[in-house]
């Protein structure tokens, strides 16, 4: 389970609250932008952030091919 931080959580909550009344024109309370931003955690949480590290790993590995590439070539 994906945790928020009080502040972080709170900042999602208000723009929930504001897309809501931008984009739908439709007012939301507090207690349904939480029960909503809970759902999205716990429905696309994990899935966002499995995402988030396979992409970090493919970065590294990258870099660090890059990195073994300019050894390799530095050797030479």
């Amino acid at each position: 389970m994906i945790h928020l931080s009080k502040e972080l959580k709170k900042q999602a909550v208000d723009d929930l609250k504001k897309y809501f009344m931008e984009k739908r024109e439709e007012e939301i309370g507090q207690l349904g932008a939480e029960l909503l931003l809970d759902f999205m955690v716990e429905k696309v949480g994990a899935v966002i952030y499995n995402q988030a590290i396979k992409d970090a790993h493919a970065f590294m590995f990258e870099k660090v091919e890059d990195l073994y590439a300019l050894e390799k070539n530095h050797r030479l």
